[in-house]
C-alpha cells in the first residue's frame, strides 16, 4: 500500500479560519483574510473547531492517491459520499497477472494463507481463460475483493474527520485502517491545527461503540 497526498489547499487554515471571522464580522471574508497571520489563523482554528462549529472547515479539501489497495478497501471507502472517487478501471486495465492483497491475520495462518492462494490461483486461471472468450469486462466478475486497485479520493476537511473518526478506530478492518492512519500523518502535516483531535472518537471522550468498545483508547495516534 502506498498513500501520496497529491494536493491540498493552499493556505487551508488561514482560509477557514477566515471564513470562521466572516460569521461574526461585518467584514467580508476577502478583507478578512488579508489580515488573519498563521499563528492565530490556527489559534482561532482550534476555538472554532472545539465548539463544534465544523462547517466552516469545509473549505479545505485534500486529494489522495491510494495505491495497491485492495477492491475490499475502495468498496468501504466509496461509502463515504461526501467524497470524489477516480478508480483504476477493471474494463480497460489488464489484469491477466495475479495482484492481490493479503490480510495479516491469513498470512499469520498457514492453513489459511494454503487455502487463500489457492483460491487466488483459481480465480485468476479462470480470469484469463474467460478473456479469450469473452470481453474483459465479463471475465472480471470472477475476480475477488482482493484485486489490487488505484484510487484518487478528494474529501474536505470535515469529511475527513468523519473518515478518520470511524476508520482509525481499532473495530475498523486493519487494511482501511492503516491507509487512514497515513492519510491522518499527512494532513496533520500540512495542516496541523485542523487535524490536532482527529482520529478515533476515543481520542476525544467516551467511545461510542458501547458494549462493542474494545476498550483500548488509541493514545498513540494523539497528535503531540
Amino acid at each position: 500500500m502506498k498513500v501520496v497526498l497529491l494536493s491540498y489547499t493552499k493556505d487551508a487554515e488561514r482560509l477557514c479560519a477566515a471564513a470562521a471571522h466572516s460569521c461574526y464580522s461585518p467584514d467580508p471574508a476577502s478583507e478578512i483574510l488579508e489580515r488573519v497571520e498563521e499563528g492565530r489563523a490556527g489559534k482561532f482554528i482550534d476555538s472554532v473547531v472545539g465548539m463544534g462549529h465544523h462547517s466552516v472547515i469545509e473549505h479545505a479539501s485534500y486529494t489522495f492517491s491510494l495505491e495497491g489497495v485492495s477492491r475490499s478497501l475502495t468498496h468501504q471507502l466509496v461509502r463515504h459520499r461526501i467524497a470524489s472517487f477516480s478508480q483504476q478501471s477493471q474494463r480497460y486495465v489488464s489484469l491477466l497477472e495475479p495482484n492481490y492483497v493479503t490480510p495479516g491475520t491469513i498470512l499469520s495462518d498457514p492453513e489459511a494463507n494454503k487455502v487463500f492462494e489457492e483460491a487466488m490461483e483459481n480465480a485468476w486461471e479462470a480470469y484469463q481463460k474467460l478473456a479469450t472468450i469473452v470481453p474483459v469486462e465479463d471475465a472480471r466478475y470472477v475476480l475477488p475483493n482482493a484485486c489490487t486497485t488505484n484510487i484518487v479520493v478528494t474529501m474536505n476537511a470535515r469529511e475527513l474527520w468523519h473518515f478518520f473518526t470511524l476508520r482509525t478506530c481499532r473495530r475498523a478492518q486493519q487494511e482501511i485502517r492503516t491507509a487512514a492512519e497515513q492519510m491522518l500523518m499527512e494532513v496533520r502535516r500540512i495542516s496541523p491545527t485542523l487535524f490536532k483531535d482527529a482520529g478515533p472518537a476515543c481520542l476525544r471522550g467516551k467511545c461510542p461503540e458501547g458494549k462493542l468498545s474494545c476498550g483500548k483508547p488509541r493514545v498513540e495516534l494523539k497528535f503531540k
